[in-house]
């Protein structure tokens, strides 16, 4: 076991979703995770359809070892109006996916 297992997976713990279009939303996501530096670090946070299908992706290009949780927005994101609900997934520069994920009906 290596310091970085201690960090643990990124998990996704709140979002807002605010309507900016017919079919495009903003998302503001809050994220958590025990970033340790650039060696270990949430870096990216993804908007996922009911079939898997990526809608959006908000690439992360620094640690936030002194900012937990931590909110970050991505706007424009365009959403078909048969999608009435949505997958809120973290990454991180080890482990991957595999924290906690988050589904949100659209509003």
């Amino acid at each position: 076991m290596g310091w970085f297992d201690f960090c643990g997976e990124a998990d996704v713990v709140n979002v807002k979703i605010t309507q900016t279009g017919t079919d495009t939303y903003r998302f503001d996501v809050t994220v958590q995770h025990g970033d340790q530096g650039r060696d270990h670090y949430a870096d990216k946070w993804d908007v996922v359809s009911p079939d898997s299908r990526l809608l959006g992706t908000r690439v992360l290009h620094h640690p936030h070892v002194e900012e937990q949780p931590f909110t970050r927005s991505l706007s424009g994101v365009n959403i078909p109006q048969n999608i009435k609900s949505v997958r809120l997934r973290s990454h991180d520069s080890v482990h991957g996916y595999g924290g906690k994920e988050i589904t949100v009906l659209l509003p």
